[in-house]
């Protein structure tokens, strides 16, 4: 009797512990919470360093009738910044489907380096078009930003939700939970690019 109770204890300390493999951790390591918070960090600073100190003149802009103004860049990174993220959410209340694992053929480096780079034509949007909007002024989009962003980092450094095995069909292939993020801090970073190549424009005001 002594001897099955001390082989029950020891069972049950194994269960705790990890050892009898029954406990798997689910959520993203601690370098993947880093990576992606660094990633919204950085991408959000470059953004408002990037666009600071511009006149009413320089935000509006357009190299030609058919280019974007850094003001319409600004507008549209804060509604991909909703977008994307209303599209993580619900792919999140979907249950987890890790068998779809298989069909993610982007690492998270090459999505990032694909869609930052301004070179590579992405085969979707994740904006609303030029004027559908709805932001008033650029500090409006600007503030829409930073709350959304503030949001986003916060949640990526606290939660415990499977972002590796909710996966989803997207314009640009198969995407886990946590490449979403990735692509929203991406999102943001190559339209403030864009941004960077209207500054440089020989027309560009000075003032």
């Amino acid at each position: 009797m002594r001897r099955s109770k001390y082989g029950y204890l020891l069972l049950a300390l194994l269960v705790i512990t990890g050892l009898a493999g029954t406990i798997t951790s689910t959520t993203i390591s601690s370098k993947e919470r880093k990576f992606a918070a660094n990633n919204f960090k950085d991408t959000k600073n470059d953004l408002l360093n990037c666009v600071k100190g511009l006149s009413e003149s320089q935000i509006n802009f357009k190299p030609a009738p058919d280019k974007r103004s850094i003001r319409q860049c600004v507008d549209q990174i804060a509604v991909s910044e909703k977008n994307l993220w209303t599209l993580l959410q619900a792919t999140l209340k979907d249950p987890a489907n890790p068998e779809k694992r298989s069909e993610i053929k982007l690492t998270d480096d090459q999505l990032i380096r694909m869609v930052e780079d301004r070179d590579v034509k992405t085969k979707g949007q994740f904006y609303l078009e030029s004027g559908k909007a709805g932001y008033k002024t650029l500090d409006e989009a600007l503030e829409s930003f930073r709350s959304s962003r503030a949001n986003h980092i916060k949640y990526i450094k606290n939660t415990t939700e499977d972002l590796r095995n909710h996966v989803i069909q997207t314009s640009l292939g198969w995407l886990d939970c946590y490449q979403l993020c990735l692509l929203i801090s991406a999102q943001s970073d190559r339209l403030m690019r864009q941004i960077e190549e209207i500054k440089a424009n020989t027309n560009f005001p000075r003032r």
